[in-house]
């Protein structure tokens, strides 16, 4: 399906609300240290739900080790920085979506390395939520595939 990928999260609740999402889209969620919070935070339960027993999470101690265990074959990386359009591209299987931490976003050597992607924002909007995000771009990934999957 699709892989939704976390790079150094800091907030948990951004974070248990991607846990649902995922869940609830059959996509695997990849975590890459090191997080602005405890894995067992309440706040992240609380926005996961426990849904982490219905999705397939993956924790990785750093980006190389995720790049190395992962094996991504098409990567996206989600960011305000960038000018292509998220719903300009034409999405398949297993793609993943790397997204950064919510204060700073993607490196810039990352972002280099990548195909961009970015969502339309009104001019002079700094950024969007990040579950708001990793939302639209998923599910715009997801509808291309004609909601594989779903009930």
């Amino acid at each position: 399906m699709l892989n939704l990928v976390l790079f150094e999260p800091e907030i948990p609740s951004n974070t248990g609300s991607i846990i649902r999402l995922s869940a609830n889209m059959g996509a695997s969620l990849h975590l890459i240290k090191p997080y602005g919070f405890e894995i067992t935070d309440k706040r992240l339960k609380r926005a996961g739900l426990d849904y982490s027993e219905l999705t397939k999470v993956h924790e990785y101690d750093n980006f190389d080790d995720y790049l190395a265990r992962a094996k991504p074959s098409r990567v996206f990386a989600v960011s305000s920085k960038v000018k292509q359009n998220y719903a300009e591209i034409k999405y398949q299987e297993n793609d993943s979506f790397l997204f950064g931490p919510e204060t700073r976003g993607l490196p810039k050597e990352i972002l280099e390395r990548y195909d961009g992607i970015t969502l339309p924002m009104q001019k002079g909007s700094r950024s969007l939520n990040l579950s708001n995000c990793v939302s639209i771009v998923a599910y715009e990934a997801w509808r291309q595939l004609d909601f594989n999957g779903s009930t």
